[in-house]
């Protein structure tokens, strides 16, 4: 467990005229890769050296039910979430492929499934505060205590790996509703009318996302009576899920120990955006690996200015899209390290 005091400060800024200046006199024209660019240079400062490498990269997926997923708010049934914990486990969820393409570690951790998983189980770090949070729509989704205590093992977890070498670390979730708990985060942390959210999530049809609109209208409305504030932790215990909450407290650690966060989509940004609200210098660890298809996914990006890798119109979760982005990490690291510059390379530099 680690305590709720996180020390976050942004990366010392002396550094970044010398690290533009190494990308700058690469073989290339100024700027010509683009993002790549900035990249490096996010990663370089992170880091605080010209040499930066990725370390025993690790993909955590957080999983949780939700008690409003009772009540409609997804195309499918609760019990999606432990039948695909058991995939992830058996190695053949999208998220294990990707990991296992692209040479990441992958582990699962049981924030709060309902269902029991048995004893010792490999890839599964069990953390379980309850068989999925309260119905939001009804009442609280979790008591404040139970919201620290998630942070409190999140942050735990990442604390562990980074004792192990590991210094890049990739967020994912599955949690049948967790877009909903998701859509409700971003309008309180951004503004974004509620409706501008709200998306299909699994694939709900039309009738099924005017449920689901209406369902997350009432939840906001109880909780608006309650004179309801928009203060992080006060949303993410009202409306989150146990995944997302342990998700938090794992970002704020991975940060204040100076890790790089690839940071995955829609739902995994919703847990960013109250990171990001709790420690504002989180987000120059992220590396925002994807541009998600579901609605008020943008909205987050906007709010937490964010450029994301890839816009491939994915909306999987699992962290899918920070697998695939790792590539693309790997490739602005490796070539700052090993690319020519004109003066090594003998290359004339331009007029």
């Amino acid at each position: 467990m680690h305590s709720l005091d996180f020390n976050i400060t942004a990366p010392d800024r002396g550094f970044e005229n010398s690290l533009k200046n190494r990308v700058d006199r690469k073989t290339k024209p100024l700027g010509a890769l683009g993002l790549l660019e900035r990249t490096a240079i996010k990663i370089g400062l992170i880091q605080q050296t010209l040499t930066p490498t990725l370390s025993n990269p690790q993909m955590l997926v957080f999983a949780g039910d939700h008690g409003a997923a009772k009540a409609g708010v997804s195309a499918y049934p609760q019990d999606v979430t432990w039948q695909m914990v058991e995939n992830f486990l058996a190695g053949g969820a999208a998220i294990n492929v990707f990991a296992r393409q692209n040479g990441l570690g992958l582990s699962v951790v049981d924030a709060g499934v309902a269902h029991d998983f048995g004893e010792n189980r490999a890839g599964l770090i069990d953390v379980k505060i309850a068989p999925g949070t309260a119905n939001y729509i009804e009442q609280s989704a979790m008591s404040a205590e139970q919201c620290a205590q998630a942070m409190a093992q999140g942050a735990g977890i990442v604390l562990a790996l980074a004792a192990n070498g590991c210094n890049v670390v990739g967020f994912g979730e599955m949690g049948i509703g967790n877009t909903a708990s998701a859509s409700l985060l971003t309008h309180c942390l951004t503004g974004l009318p509620l409706a501008d959210c709200v998306g299909r999530g699994t694939g709900l049809d039309d009738a099924g996302l005017a449920r689901k609109q209406a369902l997350l209208d009432t939840a906001l409305t109880r909780y608006r009576a309650a004179d309801g504030k928009d203060d992080p932790l006060a949303v993410l215990a009202e409306f989150g899920g146990f995944e997302i909450a342990t998700m938090v407290g794992a970002m704020l650690a991975a940060a204040e120990a100076k890790m790089v966060l690839l940071i995955d989509g829609f739902i995994v940004g919703s847990a960013a955006l109250v990171a990001s609200r709790l420690a504002p210098a989180l987000t120059e660890y992220c590396v925002f690996c994807h541009r998600s298809a579901e609605a008020g996914h943008a909205a987050q990006l906007k709010a937490l200015g964010a450029e994301p890798l890839l816009d491939l119109g994915l909306r999987l979760g699992e962290g899918t899209g920070a697998a695939l982005a790792y590539p693309l990490v790997q490739a602005s690291v490796n070539f700052l390290n090993e690319m020519a510059s004109f003066e090594s390379a003998g290359v004339s530099d331009k007029e």
